[in-house]
């Protein structure tokens, strides 16, 4: 898809969401997670696509995947350079390369549902999250660059989610015995 194509779509969508606020609002696709043996479990799209998930050897899994960790630095880094590559196309911004570098930092222990010296439950989640962009676009002032990087940072939903509390709800079913 070329940049116009995107911008034309992106000038299109924004017309329509300004007229009609509620049509923004919208159920995204869910993301079905099946377990399958050991510590491997496979998440599917409605439209096919799938991706696997095993946690390493040293917690009992086979290493031979991604873990669901690395999900999430790679949800939080494609949706960063997908929306900086959206934000290009807006302004007619020619980018020729663009990485989205996130990393993380966790303390194991919390995955094991461990306390800490002080009796405290440890965090499961990353400690800190690291995000570094490397992009090209020739005849483009830095500081045009980084603002439009740092705005679409603060459009990335992923992001945001990692920021701001959102509430999740849990609903258990248990198949009867």
């Amino acid at each position: 898809m070329t940049a116009a194509t995107i911008a034309n779509a992106l000038q299109r969508v924004r017309t329509v969401f300004a007229r009609r606020p509620e049509a923004a609002i919208h159920a995204e696709e869910p993301a079905i997670a099946r377990w399958e043996q050991g510590l491997r479990v496979v998440s599917r799209h409605a439209n096919g696509a799938h991706i696997a998930t095993d946690m390493p050897r040293e917690l009992g899994g086979q290493g031979e995947d991604v873990t669901p960790g690395w999900l999430l630095r790679a949800a939080l880094a494609s949706c960063l350079a997908t929306r900086i590559a959206m934000e290009a196309a807006a302004r007619d911004i020619v980018i020729t390369r663009l990485e989205v570098v996130a990393a993380s930092e966790s303390d194991a222990r919390g995955l094991l549902g461990m306390t800490d010296g002080a009796g405290e439950r440890v965090s499961p989640g990353p400690r800190a999250v690291q995000l570094r962009i490397s992009i090209s676009a020739p005849n483009v002032a830095v500081e045009t660059l980084r603002t439009m990087i740092e705005e679409s940072h603060n459009c990335s939903p992923v992001q945001v989610a990692l920021e701001r509390p959102v509430p999740v709800s849990l609903r258990i079913d248990i198949d009867p015995v």
